[in-house]
């Protein structure tokens, strides 16, 4: 690159902190996802997402020191990181990597909502419970996240008021879980399933 442009005022306020923000912005994501993949166990991903995250920073802030004189690189800084905190949790958001337990308690009898969720071809576990006023159906079910929004609304359907957490899971042995209804297995309403046994 030209050294007379790499001295110019062009460069140093406007194309420098522009590398500087969008930098800060990949390795910030790429934290954000790092973080993830160690917290779901991805202990083979994890590392080399740590080694761009790292080598990233490294470059963006060798810039800045080489500049202290020049503002805005700090204002593209901070405004990288926060943007990329942002970035991060949209992508892990689309991903909607990991599986979650999905715990409900309610006072109505709970027929309807197993049969319901087992139709669509999710593992139930249905437990008989005393409630501080009164008895109470406990289920539980594990699920892929990106079925969590299925299966809060097949709740809310059932009983709106009904009381219902959500975790993480960061292992699973086996269990049921709904698939693409390109393979094997059918629920009594046609829709696909299948139970995973992870290591068989």
């Amino acid at each position: 690159m030209d050294a007379a442009f790499l001295d110019s005022n062009l460069f140093n306020y406007l194309v420098l902190p522009l590398l500087i923000f969008f930098s800060r912005v990949i390795d910030v994501s790429i934290g954000t996802l790092r973080i993830i993949f160690v917290s779901k166990g991805r202990r083979y991903l994890a590392p080399v997402l740590g080694f761009f995250e790292v080598l990233i920073w490294l470059l963006a802030i060798s810039s800045i020191m080489q500049n202290l004189h020049n503002y805005l690189t700090f204002l593209a800084y901070a405004g990288g990181f926060a943007a990329g905190n942002f970035i991060g949790m949209l992508l892990e958001e689309r991903l909607a990597l990991g599986v979650m337990v999905v715990r409900v308690i309610t006072q109505k009898p709970a027929d309807l909502l197993i049969d319901r969720l087992n139709s669509m071809g999710f593992g139930i576990t249905s437990v008989d419970a005393r409630g501080s006023k009164a008895d109470v159906n406990i289920i539980y079910t594990v699920i892929h996240r990106n079925e969590l929004k299925k299966v809060i609304d097949i709740i809310k359907e059932y009983n709106p008021k009904a009381f219902y957490s959500v975790e993480d899971v960061r292992y699973v042995n086996e269990g049921v879980f709904p698939m693409r209804r390109s393979l094997l297995g059918r629920t009594p309403d046609g829709s696909a399933f299948r139970r995973w046994r992870k290591g068989k």
